[in-house]
């Protein structure tokens, strides 16, 4: 399969409801259900390498395997929400399980860069949860419970600033110019990378936008160090309570998951097998093949 498929599920919230769209790669009918979740400002289709090598690798072995990679409200296809303030980790987790809900997995493994890691733990550390929302298998790409104050910092300075771009290669640019992080990559990767993120300015001129509502900058402003320690504690708590094997991703030059969380994080809760990419910062895209093989063989495997 070249493509996904591209699927709605109808989540609820007190403005009357949102459309999260996903795409779906391999056996629709497949029990076995893999969930890539993006990160903060990101869509679903920076899983298109991973998506098609789990698929592939499934299919040498025998295995029927469903990859579902959704745009997070506010990305993407996905609706926009009336109120901002829904653009927060408990929200995004809700819709998570509107869609498991959907999906009904048997064996449920869950990836999760930056953003989606953190969803990932909240969803993951349900004590109680329904058997469809119970993750197997944890990917977390880059992120960990404590969050360093000055890479939020960072990320806030371009957050909303969605920008007006001649060319799919000129809005590449200047991803590149806040995302240079991610490592390196070749210009067919990096455009590959970027296509998705851009759409039509809606002027009839021709222009192109990043695809998030600019929005999401509302309540990522109003966390302050008192307010980030406050979810810090909460997310330490869902992390210590995850059962599923888990698989702790970090880009050795990471400005966001510190080598002393990821340590902390091998010897409490899932304690997670930690693999570090060099020449890499925040966060590895899992375009690069030791990437790939590394999270193929951990949920496959």
């Amino acid at each position: 399969m070249s493509e996904p498929s591209l699927e709605f599920v109808t989540c609820p919230d007190a403005q009357g409801g949102h459309r999260m769209a996903y795409w779906q790669w391999g056996q629709p009918d497949s029990a076995h259900v893999v969930l890539c979740v993006h990160g903060l400002t990101r869509q679903g289709r920076d899983f298109d390498v991973l998506a098609q090598a789990l698929c592939a690798h499934a299919a040498s072995i025998g295995h029927s395997l469903r990859v579902v990679c959704p745009d997070v409200v506010g990305r993407g296809q996905s609706d926009w929400l009336k109120d901002p303030q829904g653009y927060q980790i408990p929200d995004y987790a809700a819709d998570m399980l509107a869609l498991l809900q959907q999906l009904q997995p048997t064996t449920l493994d869950w990836l999760g860069t930056s953003m989606g890691g953190l969803i990932g733990m909240a969803v993951a550390g349900l004590p109680n949860a329904p058997a469809f929302a119970k993750v197997r298998r944890l990917v977390l790409n880059d992120v960990g419970p404590t969050l360093e104050w000055q890479a939020l910092q960072r990320i806030g300075q371009y957050l909303g600033n969605t920008g007006v771009f001649a060319t799919e290669q000129q809005g590449a640019d200047a991803m590149w110019a806040t995302s240079s992080s991610f490592g390196p990559h070749t210009k067919a990767q990096w455009l590959a990378l970027c296509r998705p993120m851009l759409k039509p300015l809606g002027d009839g001129s021709g222009r192109l936008t990043l695809h998030y509502d600019p929005a999401l900058a509302d309540p990522y402003a109003a966390v302050t160090p008192e307010f980030a320690a406050q979810g810090e504690a909460l997310l330490w708590q869902a992390y210590d309570h995850i059962t599923a094997r888990t698989l702790l991703i970090r880009g050795a030059e990471s400005d966001l998951l510190s080598p002393r969380t990821a340590h902390a994080m091998t010897q409490r809760g899932p304690k997670a097998r930690l693999i570090e990419f060099a020449g890499v910062g925040h966060a590895p895209t899992l375009v690069a093949d030791d990437q790939v093989k590394a999270v193929v063989s951990f949920l496959l495997d």
